[in-house]
């Protein structure tokens, strides 16, 4: 059992032991960049109520800059979507477009799925 609350500092990380003010271990956690390097582009529907979206997964991206590629991967379709635990969801079907605007910024998609 670990101690998760400290009178004289509050609240306790439950890793590294030390106080949440001091806890270096969520921060180290978002600096790793979560992709693997083989950017996948797929175009998925289920569980969301019948709405398709493009999906792009493994980019080697800090949460920042990633959030700038989707950013920029939403202008170029033109339409909306949101970056989620290191994957850009972008709403409607546009894997060909979300390709070839990767291909110009330099990466190496591969389309996955149906």
């Amino acid at each position: 059992m670990s101690l998760v609350y400290s009178t004289e500092t509050g609240r306790m990380c439950p890793d590294c032991r030390k106080p949440l003010s001091d806890c270096a271990c969520k921060s180290a956690a978002k600096a790793k960049p979560a992709g693997d390097g083989n950017v996948k582009v797929s175009r998925e529907s289920k569980g969301r109520g019948g709405k398709t979206v493009t999906l792009v997964r493994g980019l080697a991206l800090d949460a920042i800059a990633l959030a700038l590629l989707g950013k920029q991967l939403r202008g170029a379709v033109g339409s909306g979507g949101t970056v989620k635990d290191g994957v850009i969801e972008i709403q409607g079907d546009h894997c060909e477009r979300v390709m070839e605007e990767l291909k110009k910024q330099g990466h190496n998609p591969k389309r996955t799925g149906g």
